[in-house]
């Protein structure tokens, strides 16, 4: 009786807790919005990372930019290779200041 008891009030609590509402991108006010796209594209034995940009002010696109890093598909490095883990399958890591 105290398992269930227990169990009980885990479920409760867990089925309070306030989870934030995600939004998802169509649903975002563009009004005054700075929105960045990562893009990676395979061409032969070369990765494009491509980074796209539009600045949003006032509902209007005061800015928009493309930028391209170009680099081997796997390049050569001192440690072991792994054959599995080319440039365009590694995990992309954003960081916003």
């Amino acid at each position: 009786m105290k398992y269930l008891f227990l169990l009980s009030t885990l479920f409760v609590l867990a089925s309070c807790t306030n989870k934030p509402e995600e939004k998802s991108l169509e649903q975002l006010d563009k009004k005054s919005a700075r929105e960045v796209t990562l893009k990676t594209v395979t061409q032969g034995d070369s990765v494009l990372h491509i980074t796209t940009q539009h600045i949003w002010y006032n509902g209007e696109q005061v800015a928009s930019k493309s930028d391209t890093i170009k680099t081997e598909l796997a390049p050569k490095t001192w440690g072991s290779v792994d054959t599995a883990n080319t440039l365009g399958k590694v995990p992309i890591y954003v960081t916003v200041q």
